[in-house]
């Protein structure tokens, strides 16, 4: 069973979304990690991008697969977690903590109504 915390948003892209006033925190979500196994690289982009919700904004591998990063919101990126380059297995052992990946300046907050809750997600999890 994934860990899925309630106090965050979820996309069907398996990341997840936190919010601190206009700026958004984007990782990867525990049932991503689990699915993608022993991680082993991110390509991040780089502060100062701009994002659009749906689209790819960077790429995890694994020792099974690669995945692209998609995006929950547009806006700015105003911090990347430069950990995750030399420590990409931090999204295995802390995916909602430590393994953070980007925070954005949302330029769109009512991007966030789409996302799903964590009951929804749990849901869309358990289906698939």
């Amino acid at each position: 069973m994934s860990n899925i915390p309630a106090n965050l948003k979820y996309t069907q892209d398996d990341e997840w979304v936190s919010v601190d006033g206009d700026v958004a925190t984007i990782g990867i979500t525990d049932y991503a990690q689990d699915a993608l196994a022993d991680l082993v690289y991110f390509e991040l982009p780089d502060v100062g991008d701009t994002l659009t919700a749906g689209e790819e904004f960077g790429v995890v591998e694994s020792v099974k697969a690669a995945s692209d990063l998609i995006s929950p919101i547009s806006g700015e990126v105003v911090e990347v977690n430069s950990a995750l380059e030399d420590t990409p297995e931090l999204a295995n052992t802390d995916p909602y903590e430590a393994a953070w990946v980007v925070k954005v300046k949302m330029s769109n907050p009512d991007e966030l109504e789409g996302l799903l809750d964590a009951d929804a997600y749990k849901k869309y999890c358990d289906e698939r």
